[in-house]
């Protein structure tokens, strides 16, 4: 017969394995400060280390003069590094010392943010934002897949929408910021001031997201089974995030330069990037509710749709009220597709989540090394952004259609189900 344990002991074991003393201070390893740490993360590598670039932008090309062209090729040299990155991540097993890695791929990021700002020539900032992508796709993948297997075995899978907010969290924060530092350091000090920040910031990272070992893993469901052994849903959904890749990235890079160029701001185009961000931090929660409710690919299948749509619009008018309403609707959208696709594909392989997440991202960065290149080099050529976002929506739209193969296989899978 097997003997039981008094549920006190057990009580008590678990106790003791949801504690943790980092010099003196005792942190209850439960997902709450698991996902702020991941929301830090994020904001560190993604919005600052990556999406910081988006409010600098207009400041670098009035003080230094460089060009459209190069600005999409300065944006693609970040995007490459991220690419490489995520191939890396993709090849290299990343199921050990994952906490270590990740803390020292945001200490790198932190000091190329700094170095934006302390150096000047144009090869330095191609390298220093190439890096800068590698850095960033490392600890999205391995906040990503280190923090989602730990929910996941605390059946906590909803609060992933929560640790994505944090990328809405720090556009938010950056756009707020980046307008008064530049008033007072210009765009040297912006970098230097995101960068003191995101040192800050880390603290939390160190002290909250840790690689969990002792955890009792949880065993897949039959329906997580039978799926891992199909891989015919991936190419679907890799066609379509890559598209979203190729199509986002034109407003995520220029969608403050587009607003500045315009009369109806008058120099207060960062207000346009600060409610992107604002616009972004519930996002994530929301769409994962509605992915859990109504499925992950139809839930995304609207979403991009409706991302589409706020694409284009400031290509179909140039008012204030066209790219506030854009800017709406691209932050309640642009995460969310990574919340969803990142939620369906581990629910596909949740034995493994790093590495399908690796290959995830690195067609995600595919799109994304491309899409601002083409966009600069396109626009110089028709000296208006307008072709640059409507193929940019197409694009999108395209891979919304990509997805509907995985709709009615989630549909069939869930009724199977119930």
């Amino acid at each position: 017969m097997t003997k039981i344990k008094p549920s006190f002991e057990i009580s008590s074991q678990r106790s003791m394995m949801e504690k943790e003393n980092i010099g003196g201070i005792a942190l209850s390893r439960n997902p709450y400060t698991l996902v702020i740490g991941g929301v830090f993360a994020l904001f560190i590598a993604m919005s600052i280390g990556r999406f910081a670039y988006t409010p600098i932008l207009p400041f670098m090309q009035q003080e230094t003069g460089f060009s459209t062209r190069f600005a999409g090729f300065l944006a693609s040299s970040n995007y490459a590094g991220y690419l490489v990155g995520a191939l890396i991540a993709s090849i290299v097993p990343l199921k050990k010392n994952r906490a270590i890695l990740l803390r020292i791929s945001i200490i790198i990021s932190i000091l190329l943010t700094l170095l934006m700002g302390l150096t000047y020539s144009h090869q330095s900032w191609m390298l220093w934002r190439f890096l800068s992508g590698i850095t960033s796709a490392f600890v999205f993948v391995l906040a990503s897949s280190l923090i989602l297997d730990q929910l996941a075995k605390q059946r906590k899978l909803g609060w992933v929408g929560v640790m994505y907010g944090g990328v809405g969290l720090g556009i938010f924060v950056s756009g707020l910021l980046v307008p008064l530092l530049i008033e007072t350091f210009h765009y040297e000090g912006a970098w230097i001031g995101l960068a003191c920040l995101a040192g800050l910031l880390s603290i939390i990272v160190f002290l909250t997201v840790k690689d969990d070992d002792t955890a009792l893993p949880v065993t897949p469901s039959p329906k997580h089974v039978k799926t891992i052994k199909n891989p015919k849903w991936l190419p679907w959904l890799l066609a379509s995030y890559g598209l979203e890749g190729l199509g986002y990235i034109v407003t995520g890079t220029f969608i403050v330069a587009i607003a500045e160029q315009t009369p109806a701001f008058s120099g207060n185009a960062t207000s346009v990037w600060v409610l992107v961000g604002l616009t972004a931090i519930p996002s994530c929660v929301i769409w994962a509710y509605f992915g859990n409710k109504y499925g992950y690919m139809l839930s995304l299948m609207i979403l991009l749709v409706i991302q589409a749509v706020g694409i284009v619009l400031p290509a179909i008018s140039t008012s204030s009220a066209s790219f506030y309403v854009s800017a709406i609707l691209f932050g309640a959208t642009f995460m969310g597709v990574t919340t969803l696709a990142t939620a369906y594909a581990r629910n596909k392989n949740p034995l493994g989540s790093a590495r399908i997440i690796a290959i995830m991202t690195t067609i995600y960065a595919l799109g994304q090394m491309i899409g601002p290149s083409l966009a600069g080099v396109l626009t110089a050529e028709t000296e208006s952004y307008s072709w640059a976002l409507s193929g940019a929506a197409f694009l999108v739209f395209i891979g919304a259609l990509f997805l509907l193969p995985l709709v009615n296989q989630e549909r069939v899978e869930n009724n199977d189900v119930n």
